[in-house]
């Protein structure tokens, strides 16, 4: 196996620029460091990565804990984050919370006692022990999906990448006012959730927009689970004045909301009509065709890479949060005949 002494005499330099060139240690000449990165590959050498490591107090390695990665949506989050991560030399290292806050703080400990470079975390809904340990230990930490309260002052204290949430949902609610509807209700997710909290308030909006009244009754908790979403579409159909017009929150509780309408014999939209926020690669399979907002999934999973590393590089920066466009699939699960185009990206449809 070559050695870093192999590579020195093949590029003819020293073994100490072999080893700047490899861990950024100190500025190379641009014809040097290619003298140095084709040496390696004609001679096939790999880097030692613990030697490295010890080098640099870098293990190019990142972490990377979100719950429910059986879900589609965050299944393509994480092709967004490895992706990132490999184009940039890193490793992932995956852990699931399993939306606990006691068990998101052990993982998020595992994960640093491995000496992960920075973390990329989708907080639960009470990420107080969280917070407070990625705070201690001055851990880079990027938030992703799911935002947490900004401190009086304005700022940020960690940085965080998510999609638009609280636009889309009144997106929706207003399409379903403009086609007629009066009672429109949502399922919505898991309370103390960012997105829940914000696709509520663009539910709300959504009405005031259409200059519908509020109604506490149209909104029940599916938990972002299916199991719950099917109870909690149960209860909103057995209302004495059901909705007319139903906006799911997330793709698991898009499946729960539909079997409980089949369960009941109700076709969608001749019976009632459904918008859902997440769409998902089998959505336009169905009959109807399912209208849908998309999150830009793999977006913020790269983003979340680049903002993490780019805390990495300046240390000292301000915390900021970036929030990405979703888009209106324009469906006919909505009622609406087939669509010969989409929409771009944030147009009303």
């Amino acid at each position: 196996m070559p050695t870093m002494a192999d590579v020195a005499r093949s590029a003819g330099v020293s073994v100490a620029t072999v080893s700047h060139v490899l861990n950024d240690t100190r500025p190379v000449l641009p014809h040097t460091r290619r003298a140095v990165l084709d040496a390696m590959d004609e001679l096939g050498y790999t880097p030692n990565t613990l030697a490295r490591s010890l080098v640099t107090s870098r293990t190019r390695s990142i972490g990377l804990a979100v719950s429910a990665i059986s879900n589609p949506y965050f299944t393509e989050i994480l092709q967004g984050v490895e992706a990132g991560a490999l184009e940039h030399g890193y490793s992932l290292l995956i852990a699931d919370p399993h939306d606990d806050p006691e068990h998101e703080r052990k993982v998020v400990q595992l994960l640093h006692e491995r000496r992960v470079d920075g973390m990329i975390v989708a907080p639960s809904a009470e990420p107080g022990e969280l917070v407070t340990y990625l705070a201690r230990h001055h851990v880079p930490t990027v938030f992703l999906d799911r935002v947490i309260d900004v401190p009086a002052d304005g700022a940020p204290r960690f940085d965080q990448v998510c999609a638009e949430n609280a636009e889309p949902v009144t997106r929706l609610v207003t399409h379903l006012a403009r086609l007629g509807h009066r009672r429109i209700a949502l399922v919505a997710g898991v309370p103390g959730l960012s997105t829940t909290s914000e696709r509520i308030a663009g539910y709300r909006h959504g009405l005031a927009t259409a200059g519908l009244p509020h109604d506490e009754r149209l909104v029940a908790h599916g938990d972002s689970a299916t199991e719950a979403a099917e109870r909690a579409t149960a209860t909103l159909l057995s209302l004495a004045a059901p909705p007319t017009a139903l906006v799911t929150a997330n793709n698991a509780m898009t499946i729960g909301a539909l079997r409980a309408l089949r369960e009941r014999g109700l076709s969608v939209p001749e019976d009632i009509a459904l918008c859902c926020f997440d769409d998902f690669a089998w959505a336009d399979l169905f009959s109807p065709r399912l209208t849908a907002i998309a999150q830009p999934s793999r977006e913020i999973g790269a983003e979340a890479v680049r903002v993490l590393l780019e805390r990495l590089a300046a240390p000292d920066r301000p915390a900021r949060t970036v929030r990405l466009p979703c888009t209106f699939v324009h469906r006919t699960s909505c009622g609406c005949a087939e669509q010969p185009e989409q929409p771009e990206k944030g147009t009303d449809p």
